[in-house]
């Protein structure tokens, strides 16, 4: 959910349409991302993430000049009604999430800092972490789980990070990337080369787009574009999917993120940094 035109659900005509509080840009540290979870909206993978250094855990910054020093990712502030469809989204029972924030609620702490506890308990352990929450809640997801992430302003937010090849918590439930073998995250090169039956190609590259359009807010997604240079076939296909979607993306941004025009230029100019395969790629769009 880097875009407005991602978090409007506007390649799936609305549906799942989230509208956030408030956004902020923010530069996640000790992280990679890279498809490899199966997507639960067509034959094609969505985006995962995973820490660099498993033994620690994955945080991240808001602070302007950090920008660069990681991997772009947006801080979004939801009300507490968007819970229902924040779990539908990630592929997490709906039921389950709402007794989980119950169980914070009840120790009289925000759902972050609540699975922090947990996630420090066990040194950050990825599976360990999973089987703990199933342990509590009777239930893991085959797609993604809820993660605590730290950021420097003293915040903890959630981050859904998929249901890994290790497994999902539960050795009943197999995970998405283990029923297909994602064992290790693939650029857009290589996911079009899997052997997944059916796979959908245009939904692929479609959906990658959705991925780099936080790239015109100034959010880093050059990690997302590092081998695709502009005379190549599969740059193309992804330059027509982009180019299109671009338009009137300030607007949804501003739209689905409930800031006005005046925060946006405050919080998203300064963030004006493109790698040059990610300028490349937006030429060939025929975005400036």
């Amino acid at each position: 959910m880097l875009s407005g035109y991602g978090l409007l659900a506007e390649r799936r005509g609305g549906a799942s349409r989230l509208v956030a509080r408030d956004a902020a840009a923010v530069s996640i540290r000790n992280a990679r991302r890279g498809l490899a979870k199966p997507s639960s909206h067509g034959r094609y993978l969505a985006m995962d993430i995973e820490p660099v250094d498993r033994s620690l855990p994955i945080t991240a910054s808001t602070a302007a000049d950090s920008h660069g020093g990681g991997i772009g990712g947006l801080l979004l502030t939801f009300d507490r009604d968007c819970a229902p469809t924040i779990a539908r989204r990630e592929e997490y029972d709906a039921y389950a999430f709402e007794r989980l924030i119950g169980l914070a609620e009840r120790a009289g702490k925000p759902l972050g800092e609540y699975l922090m506890e947990i996630a420090s308990g066990t040194n950050f352990d990825l599976l360990t972490y999973r089987i703990a929450l199933r342990s509590m809640l009777d239930y893991t997801s085959p797609g993604y789980i809820f993660h605590p992430i730290e950021i420097d302003n003293g915040r903890i937010a959630i981050i859904a990070i998929g249901s890994g090849f290790e497994g999902s918590g539960d050795p009943r439930i197999v995970s998405r990337r283990q029923e297909f073998g994602m064992d290790r995250l693939l650029s857009l090169e290589q996911s079009v080369q899997t052997e997944i039956r059916d796979f959908d190609r245009a939904g692929q590259i479609g959906y990658y787009a959705e991925c780099i359009l936080g790239g015109l807010h100034g959010l880093d997604v050059g990690d997302l574009a590092p081998r695709i240079g502009p005379d190549a076939g599969l740059a193309r296909e992804l330059a027509a999917q982009l180019g299109p979607i671009a338009a009137g993306e300030r607007d949804r941004f501003i739209e689905a993120t409930s800031i006005d025009a005046a925060r946006y230029r405050e919080r998203f100019s300064f963030l004006s940094r493109r790698t040059p395969s990610l300028t490349a790629l937006l030429e060939l769009a025929g975005i400036v």
